[in-house]
């Protein structure tokens, strides 16, 4: 028998939630099946996710929006902007296999999937404490401050720098293995992970001096575009740590499969949060969280990717 688990793609919290998920599933489901992993991206506008990555015998979506395929078995997510499609929030509220669960006020998927898993099916949890806690607290953004989220000292914090900036396909289904039996100090020290920590370790100090230079607060948006400098990937914290009294974020980038507009509010700002960014990104085609979200364009599409951050800051410094 085998299971299909699509997760959300170079996100500590996608490749936690596959690692609970495949645990639970073997312990409470089925310990004979075999498990195949592929991690999913947002791209420009939403589109029905292809029928084709559904060839498990059962297939399961984490941490990433909802499809109507009738081979989805299991879905699990905590995003606001989970149904994107027209007729996903009524199929899903029309499902009654009891194998779907959503809820955007959870602050991690990993930590909703695997409490679901625990009180509706029995599953013991305990083993993966430390998975789940720190999942909770990077999706989250639960860090005590802004230093911590950018120092990236902790082991769980290595490995988020690891997991954000992976490209290769064959990485994470293969780290969802170590996940679900090692500790977080005992997988940073893993040759294939070890040797991807160093060059992004010195890539993310750059990325520091770069946003030091480009960016710029105003009436407490704080906004740089670093679409032009073949960087798309950076830790989403920075700014906090340059810019403390900073509300909001708001920022450009481009990759080879998309130009994205990131948004995002200070966790620990002195000033009160009072934009829903998931519905503000919902009205370019994007979506999130109330804290945290983001719109994807396709690469050459920069120029748009470009007049809709600066829409969304102007609407944030009101």
């Amino acid at each position: 028998m085998r299971m299909k688990v699509l997760f959300h793609d170079s996100c500590f919290d996608g490749a936690a939630s596959a690692a609970v998920f495949t645990r639970f599933y073997r312990e409470r489901v089925r310990g004979d099946a075999e498990f195949a992993y592929q991690g999913l991206a947002h791209k420009g506008g939403a589109e029905e996710l292809d029928p084709a990555l559904f060839d498990g015998d059962e297939n399961a979506i984490v941490d990433f929006r909802y499809a109507q395929n009738p081979k989805l078995t299991w879905w699990f997510d905590h995003h606001q902007s989970a149904f994107q499609l027209p007729g996903d929030a009524e199929s899903f509220q029309a499902d009654t296999s009891g194998k779907k669960f959503h809820d955007p006020r959870a602050k991690s998927c990993t930590k909703f999937l695997a409490g679901i898993a625990a009180a509706r099916f029995g599953f013991d949890a305990a083993p993966l404490q430390e998975l789940i806690h720190w999942a909770d607290i990077i999706d989250g953004a639960q860090f005590p401050d802004a230093a911590m989220a950018v120092r990236l000292q902790e082991p769980a914090l290595k490995l988020m720098m690891v997991l954000e900036a992976n490209k290769d396909p064959h990485f994470i289904p293969r780290l969802i293995g170590e996940l679900q039996r090692a500790t977080l100090t005992e997988i940073i020290e893993l040759p294939y992970v070890k040797e991807r920590l160093d060059p992004l370790f010195t890539a993310h100090q750059k990325n520091i001096e770069l946003v030091k230079q480009k960016a710029r607060i105003e009436q407490g948006v704080v906004f740089f575009d670093i679409a032009d400098e073949a960087v798309d990937n950076l830790n989403k914290f920075i700014a906090y740590d340059l810019f403390p009294s900073a509300r909001y974020t708001v920022n450009v980038s481009r990759g080879s499969s998309r130009s994205k507009v990131s948004i995002g509010s200070n966790p620990w700002g002195k000033e009160p949060r009072t934009h829903d960014l998931a519905k503000l990104a919902e009205k370019y085609g994007g979506g999130g969280h109330p804290v945290v979200a983001a719109i994807s364009f396709k690469p050459e599409e920069l120029p748009r990717a470009r007049q809709v951050a600066q829409e969304i800051a102007a609407a944030l410094r009101t």
